[in-house]
């Protein structure tokens, strides 16, 4: 792994040059086109017996797919922000959601939630993931904030299990999983739930005022952004050891893996700055490197991600040496790259970053949106693929794209950026 010092920084990207993606005229109109099909997704997947599917591509139920905890917490959450933004027939699928995170998809012998379960309501997948534990944190905040019964329930006990059983505080970090009975945990740890965390922190901060949330949140971004991203010149490890020690080849042999895969993950690198900002408005003494940071990911991102192989979009993984690795384009990629530059557009005033999210949503519009909604996958030269993800189960980060982008108050309603708000 190349390593610099913690002091490199790249404060500003490069200006786009896109010349063969065309603008959109009408970002606005675009924008609540998309607000209403996402939406209207979101509500295909509502499966009549509890939970939401996971969607083919064409957009219907995928019934050879387990009712998964993650899609179902995602779905609620995006229904949860719908229902706050004026959507009058999402809270009913808020409650909906709710229902099967407090009795389907929770385990009412041991505690927490299953990764899965199939249609009989039997588990498919016990382990108890920090993962999938984070986006049920996240719904349940949201769900509450929107102010939907049993919200504060489930929130109360999404809490109590993520602090009694995830969270490490000497550590200052969050255990992987465990077995179904807790008395087993994985011997590693990884930064994509541990991201997501922060993410559910900063959510149940704005849900139940407890500062001790954000607090949570600062130190695992200090420990995986500044301390470690930084020393790795912003190509943030994603794999540990249970003591924190950095796996630079961990699934070399699976750089496909859809949660786990080998190198580092471009669109992580843009979801943590949005995430710093977030933190930041937060915070009422925000250290002065979460701004600083966030523009270094950003700055990376764009150098080491975008076109790098001679094709518009971010690819999915580079290695240690920055080639890339998968070079398959994710929707949720340019989703992410879309939140990060309006936030950092809105933190500093650069025109820079409104320009890249002008880029970037001209790229979504041109590759990635077609009739039924957003694809998710794409090959190296942007024809639809399915060799990481098959069909189209989310449209989270897709929907907190399109209300970053449509809001002064972004996510979470009236404010400077999106706290609390809640990104693959």
């Amino acid at each position: 792994m190349t390593e610099a010092s913690p002091s490199a920084q790249e404060p500003t990207p490069a200006a786009p040059r896109a010349p063969d993606l065309p603008d959109l005229p009408d970002l606005d109109g675009f924008l609540a086109e998309q607000a209403r099909t996402l939406v209207d997704t979101a509500r295909r997947a509502v499966r009549p017996e509890g939970g939401f599917w996971w969607l083919t591509e064409d957009g219907t139920p995928d019934c050879g797919e387990p009712l998964h905890t993650w899609i179902t917490c995602r779905m609620t959450h995006v229904l949860a922000l719908a229902a706050r933004h004026g959507d009058p027939d999402a809270a009913a699928l808020v409650d909906h959601g709710v229902a099967a995170l407090t009795g389907l998809l929770r385990d009412a012998e041991y505690g927490g939630w299953f990764g899965a379960v199939d249609e009989q309501g039997d588990p498919t997948d016990e382990r108890k993931a920090g993962y999938a534990h984070a986006f049920v944190l996240l719904a349940a905040s949201s769900a509450a904030r929107a102010g939907r019964p049993g919200a504060d329930r489930l929130l109360d006990e999404a809490l109590t299990v993520v602090r009694d059983r995830f969270w490490d505080d000497d550590a200052g970090g969050v255990r992987e999983s465990w077995n179904r009975d807790w008395s087993e945990t994985e011997d590693y740890r990884g930064a994509n739930s541990s991201m997501h965390m922060v993410e559910a922190f900063l959510a149940a901060a704005a849900a139940t005022g407890d500062p001790s949330w954000t607090e949570r949140a600062l130190r695992i971004s200090t420990h995986l952004v500044h301390s470690e991203g930084a020393r790795h010149d912003w190509r943030l490890p994603e794999h540990f050891t249970a003591d924190w020690t950095p796996r630079p080849d961990y699934n070399r042999d699976r750089p496909a893996d859809p949660f786990r895969p080998y190198g580092s993950t471009i669109g992580h690198w843009l979801e943590w700055a949005r995430l710093l900002l977030e933190l930041e408005a937060v915070r009422p003494d925000p250290p002065g490197w979460l701004l600083a940071d966030a523009r270094a990911l950003f700055a990376a991102a764009i150098r080491r991600g975008w076109a790098v192989d001679g094709a518009d979009g971010f690819v999915y993984t580079i290695d240690w040496d920055d080639r890339p690795v998968v070079r398959s384009r994710m929707h949720w990629v340019v989703a992410e790259a879309i939140g990060a530059a309006v936030t950092l557009h809105r933190r500093t005033g650069a025109a820079v970053y409104a320009e890249w999210e002008r880029v970037f949503w001209a790229y979504a519009g041109r590759y990635l949106i077609d009739a039924t909604g957003w694809r998710h996958e794409l090959d190296a030269e942007n024809r639809p693929a399915g060799t990481v993800w098959h069909g189209r189960p989310d449209v989270y980060h897709a929907y907190q794209a399109v209300l970053l982008s449509q809001s002064a108050g972004g996510l979470g309603g009236p404010g400077p950026l999106a706290p609390g708000a809640g990104g693959a």
